[in-house]
């Protein structure tokens, strides 16, 4: 038995699943490596990862599908790693149960804050049904339905607490438009995106110390938002 956290990489190229082991290996996580989607799905069924970074570009499968296989039942966070930068392939990543998306070539720091967000993420849902959401000065008590800044409480419209409550409970994640909008305003709001610029500017405006350069929630530009927990 190990206490080091698993990650599991599927990737199709000989050189990134080498580097990604000795990487991730000197950092102290367990890695076990697939370079085909069915193999991946087989691993992931009977290793038990704590994280899955997952290429889009596999020999056999399409990655967005891999993710969707695997979200019918692995709940831990899935970061995609793929060539593949236009808005439309993140979102239907994302879309398929994906909770980040790094560009290749990806920069060593970036990839491993990115897990760390991850692992941060998966702690946070593996805990208390209704959990404190802690970001710097930011307490968002899930439990009480309240929200402090430095110790004091905000006053949120409803529906300014059902964005920031859907973002906080999926910290680290990048959630879509779409995704967003369907959980707070219903499904047949789910394009209206402007609508939600405006409440995450509201949002902006009451918790952050600069709304114009945000250190908690953060804009991914034509793909969504996202709530990180700081490092």
């Amino acid at each position: 038995m190990t206490n080091e956290p698993h990650i599991l990489v599927i990737d199709d190229e000989p050189q990134i699943l080498r580097a990604l082991k000795v990487i991730l290996s000197q950092r102290g996580y367990r890695v076990t490596a697939a370079s085909r989607g069915e193999e991946g799905l087989d691993l992931a069924a009977v290793s038990s990862p704590d994280v899955v970074i997952l290429d889009l570009g596999l020999p056999d499968m399409n990655g967005v599908v891999v993710c969707q296989r695997l979200r019918e039942w692995l709940h831990v966070p899935i970061i995609v790693l793929s060539v593949r930068d236009s808005e439309q392939d993140k979102v239907a990543a994302l879309d398929a149960g994906a909770d980040d998306y790094l560009t290749k070539p990806f920069g060593t720091e970036e990839l491993l804050a990115r897990i760390r967000v991850a692992l941060r993420h998966l702690s946070l849902t593996e805990g208390s049904k209704e959990p404190v959401v802690r970001a710097g000065e930011i307490e968002i008590d899930l439990a009480r339905h309240v929200v402090s800044r430095d110790g004091e409480e905000v006053r949120l419209t409803p529906t300014e607490y059902d964005l920031l409550a859907y973002l906080a409970m999926n910290a680290g994640r990048v959630l879509t438009h779409s995704s967003i909008l369907g959980h707070v305003w219903g499904w047949a709001e789910s394009n209206n995106v402007e609508y939600l610029r405006v409440y995450m500017l509201q949002l902006r405006k009451k918790l952050e110390e600069n709304p114009r350069h945000p250190k908690y929630l953060l804009t991914e530009p034509g793909v969504g938002y996202r709530f990180t927990l700081g490092e």
